[in-house]
């Protein structure tokens, strides 16, 4: 893990190793191009890498190691895992006794240092890594692989083809026993384990050229892991089909499958999704996690009045409520909060879903398998008929089950689903398109959800900011920031002390070994809820735009996505970069 900014001007200042002018404009620099401060000292020539790396080493006292002299044995090197290395910058290099001489970029890594001493049972002794050592010595990790799948290949005549298919393993015996080789299986489980342990949400595999890329999605935000020689790529992909049981030899077309693997404490289901590309096949695995408590709507970051609305609405009998957003938008995790908040011995629950994400103890759950013709609408057709109190679908997808959804709303079932559109009051057209009558519409929805994902604050490292004149002017071209403090007051979260936008606190985090210098640590939702009112219901039969839908809506107090970005933004559970990145999606 690199230095923080921070700590690395105080340092360069305090031995004058760069005249303050340039160091200022560096820093500015480092954060606009969002580069590491000690890289941009190196590679614009303002300190030598030999100077920068004896000052930062009498500061946290330690030594300085240059790993391009150092020769690092492949058992040593891999006592810390490639995507461990990577991610935080950290090489195992020297074993004395029970001590593991440890090159860092920051020493001060507490985290790191402890999770190496867990998992190799060793002392971990940290030492000072120069930029350019410890790239050498990750690029052993690479030439490492290299060279056990060019012994696993050795009975293969054939070189690897264009697309990164070998000629002579494609038939499937062959490619299965590659699968089950010994550095494939440790590849592939090094890969769930520390997925596993980084808390992300995807892993991407995603082939190049000459090369793999490994991406893991964490926080919604894709990070590269590792990257894997071209010659690996059939048997990785083979390995995963394996446990996936999907079809080996079949590399035209795409495939989904899952499995499940169990991680200490974790029982973690794998969703796996195989397409064919230029370069080979490209290989994403979403990670669901069994067994997770379900959230409140607290947790989820449901407040004030859209919890009240929400509440109130679940208390109806029967309609249908709507959850809508992009793909990825957290729109299932709100719709299974909503049936562990219904789901009691009293009520009959059921869904059918693409695919179950999570099981739910106590609701019948049905997947959809258009193979053999279950598909939503013939699905939701045959639970009408198993006298459920409650209905999720998945997903509305086309007219057929919209209108089976209206109809379930209508007969007296409380009915849930999602619907890809950019905001609440766009569903309402959406379905219009689709084909449904606008009185059934206006008759049956009780409410919409619009929500989008963002990055939370991290808390060990949170700190206050105000904004400066320059960037308040900015988001008042762009937002009607008069109308936010008038919503804030209502809401009851416009802090006394504040009267206009410019005198709203907001926050930031500043980056720490905790979430991996980032500043944020997990995620949370912003959202608006649109209640369908007496004067929305006159709207919608005369098939109005969306936009004079949100008008009235907004008329009538519902708080817009980016509002309720912006009050969370105050409260200090997320910055206002994030609502702005999510909001112009």
């Amino acid at each position: 893990m690199a230095i923080s900014s921070t700590t690395l001007k105080e340092i360069v200042a305090e031995r004058k190793l760069v005249p303050d002018e340039q160091l200022d404009k560096l820093v500015r620099e480092s954060k606009e191009k969002k580069v590491p401060l000690d890289n941009l000292l190196v590679v614009k020539k303002a300190v030598s890498e030999e100077d920068l790396s004896a000052a930062l080493a009498a500061h946290y006292k330690v030594d300085v190691i240059d790993l391009k002299n150092e020769k690092i044995d492949q058992p040593l090197l891999q006592l810390i895992p490639e995507p461990i290395a990577r991610r935080h910058r950290v090489v195992a290099f020297r074993k004395k006794g029970d001590k593991l001489h440890v090159a860092m970029l920051d020493p001060d890594d507490l985290q790191t240092r402890e999770f190496i001493k867990k998992k190799t049972n060793f002392e971990v002794v940290p030492y000072l890594a120069t930029h350019s050592g410890l790239d050498f010595a990750l690029s052993l990790y690479h030439s490492s692989l290299k060279s056990e799948f060019e012994k696993i290949l050795k009975g293969h005549k054939e070189e690897p083809g264009e697309g990164g298919e070998i000629e002579g393993l494609e038939v499937g015996g062959e490619l299965k026993k590659m699968a089950e080789e010994i550095p494939v299986v440790r590849v592939v489980d090094t890969l769930l384990e520390y997925a596993i342990f980084e808390r992300a949400s995807d892993i991407h595999i995603e082939p190049q050229e000459h090369d793999v890329d490994v991406r893991y999605r964490i926080d919604g935000v894709l990070h590269d892991v590792m990257t894997l020689p071209k010659l690996i790529l059939p048997a990785l992909v083979a390995r995963i089909k394996v446990l996936s049981n999907l079809k080996i030899d079949e590399h035209r077309l795409p495939q989904d499958g899952r499995f499940k693997t169990e991680r200490e404490a974790h029982k973690i289901s794998f969703r796996v999704s195989t397409i064919p590309i230029f370069d080979g096949e490209k290989v994403v695995m979403r990670l669901l996690e069994e067994g997770a408590t379900a959230l409140t709507f607290e947790q989820l970051g449901f407040q004030h009045s859209a919890l009240d609305n929400i509440e109130r609405n679940l208390r109806r009998p029967h309609g249908m409520t709507l959850v809508t957003g992009p793909t990825g938008s957290g729109k299932s995790t709100t719709l299974y909060t909503v049936l562990s908040g219904l789901n009691t011995k009293t009520v009959n629950i059921s869904t059918i879903e693409d695919p179950i994400e999570y099981r739910v103890p106590g609701v019948n759950q049905m997947q959809v398998n258009p193979k053999i013709g279950l598909t939503f609408s013939t699905g939701l057709r045959a639970l009408l008929r198993q006298d459920p109190n409650v209905i999720m679908i998945g997903e509305i997808r086309d007219r057929e089950t919209a209108e089976e959804a209206v109809h379930a709303a209508m007969t007296g079932h409380l009915v849930f689903s999602t619907l890809h559109t950019n905001s609440a009051s766009g569903a309402l057209p959406r379905l219009t398109d689709m084909g449904i009558e606008p009185y059934l519409i206006a008759s049956t929805i009780n409410n919409i959800i619009g929500q989008r994902l963002v990055r939370r604050i991290c808390d060990d490292c949170k700190k206050s900011q105000k904004l400066d004149k320059k960037t308040a002017e900015s988001l008042g071209r762009e937002y009607d920031l008069k109308h936010l403090i008038e919503v804030m007051e209502r809401e009851g979260v416009l802090p006394k002390k504040a009267s206009d936008f410019s005198e709203l606190e907001f926050w930031k985090g500043a980056g720490c070994e905790k979430c991996g210098q980032s500043g944020y640590r997990g995620r949370l939702g912003i959202y608006e809820v649109l209640e369908i009112s007496g004067k929305i219901m006159d709207l919608i039969l005369r098939k109005s735009a969306s936009s004079e839908i949100e008008k009235q809506a907004i008329a009538e107090g519902m708080v817009l996505m980016w509002q309720d970005g912006f009050i969370k933004a105050s409260q200090g559970m997320t910055t206002i970069d994030e609502i702005l990145r999510v909001s112009r999606e």
